[in-house]
């Protein structure tokens, strides 16, 4: 089997996130990408928008109408969500021939030193680096690189969260995680 993990915030998730799991799916033939989102994310200095469990309803509706996307509550404990313990949790679950990519952004990646345990993240999993066309950046020595490159990525869920404290409506969220964020008054 052929997994990808895919953590963030999702705080909310929207159709970037989306269009780029679907990518990563078809181009590096994946069985199945698992969507985590962080309780306590240790490179965010506080909660932005929504708690935890709406962030987490939030993607179990995104995913809803994809066979191969699959919401994960790994990562909903109080303690920091570090990257290394969640991929631990994952490679544990899979056969020792199984591949483990984890999916990332390229601002991200260029940050990975400065992960928790960061050695060990490179050692455990294949990276999908999400990137636009002709964005580069340093890539460690041993880490296990695979480029994405994709145009998808029009908006950040800030600018997204920003607009709908505007009282706008976002075209980036899926129908599904509109209607949520209406109903829960979120972003207001």
């Amino acid at each position: 089997m052929r997994l990808a993990i895919f953590g963030g915030t999702f705080d909310p998730v929207h159709n970037a996130h989306i269009t780029v799991a679907r990518e990563a799916l078809l181009n590096f033939a994946l069985d199945k990408v698992v969507f985590i989102p962080a309780a306590v994310p240790p490179h965010k200095a506080a909660q932005t928008g929504a708690n935890y469990e709406e962030r987490f309803a939030m993607v179990r509706l995104a995913c809803a109408d994809e066979p191969h996307f699959q919401p994960s509550r790994l990562e909903e404990d109080n303690r920091k969500s570090y990257s290394i313990f969640t991929i631990e949790r994952v490679r544990a679950l899979l056969a020792a021939s199984d591949e483990l990519f984890f999916i990332i952004g390229a601002d991200a990646f260029a940050e990975i030193q400065t992960w928790f345990r960061w050695q060990d993240v490179l050692a455990a999993v294949q990276f999908i680096v999400v990137t636009r066309p002709g964005h580069e950046y340093e890539v460690p020595p041993a880490a296990r690189v695979h480029r994405l490159e994709t145009l998808a990525l029009p908006e950040s869920s800030s600018e997204i969260r920003r607009k709908l404290a505007n009282g706008e409506t976002p075209e980036e969220l899926p129908p599904a995680v509109t209607a949520f964020i209406k109903a829960r008054g979120l972003y207001c």
